[in-house]
């Protein structure tokens, strides 16, 4: 007889990272032989479900400019609470610069109302029910940042009742 022994196999859940060129700029500078050049890119990623990153890659060429902006991202990936509507908890801003933003939760159906960078960071983030505006600057790095900003201030009910030491229910009361 053959002794043959399972294997259990763990499952391996990778979350599959969705990417978003937000801009690829040229940046030339110039140099005694004359002018150099590279490329900037902002990159977002996301899982559409709660995670979002943003970042920014500078490289020679335009490819190793991406891959850059999509590793400072994975660096910097936050979560965000979502509502059952997929929307967000409650209405906040988010700075970064001289650039602001302002998002709030809209009704179920509503969509992506964004402009920008902030549609896109919004939509990877997997926020499909929200109004979003832009104040001041129109710099989509700085306004992808703002966005950020504001998903990481996100706060939910039972956080808030947590941080008070209070049950939920006395939140609604107040």
């Amino acid at each position: 007889m053959l002794n043959r022994q399972k294997k259990s196999k763990k499952k391996i859940q990778v979350n599959k990272l969705q990417e978003k060129v937000v801009q690829i700029r040229r940046v030339t500078k110039v140099v005694k032989g004359g002018k150099k050049l590279n490329f900037r890119a902002i990159v977002v990623i996301g899982n559409e479900k709660d995670k979002v990153g943003v970042g920014v890659g500078k490289a020679s060429d335009v490819i190793g400019a991406v891959k850059k902006g999509v590793a400072d991202a994975k660096k910097h990936i936050i979560t965000i609470p979502l509502t059952k509507y997929k929307s967000i908890p409650h209405l906040m801003y988010g700075k970064s610069g001289s650039a602001s933003v302002l998002i709030k939760p809209s009704a179920p159906g509503s969509g992506v109302i964004a402009g920008s960078s902030i549609r896109t960071v919004l939509e990877l983030a997997g926020v499909q029910n929200i109004l979003a505006k832009q104040l001041g600057s129109n710099n989509p790095l700085n306004n992808a940042r703002a966005t950020i900003d504001a998903l990481q201030k996100l706060r939910t009910f039972s956080e808030v009742a947590r941080n008070r030491d209070i049950v939920v229910e006395q939140l609604y009361s107040l």
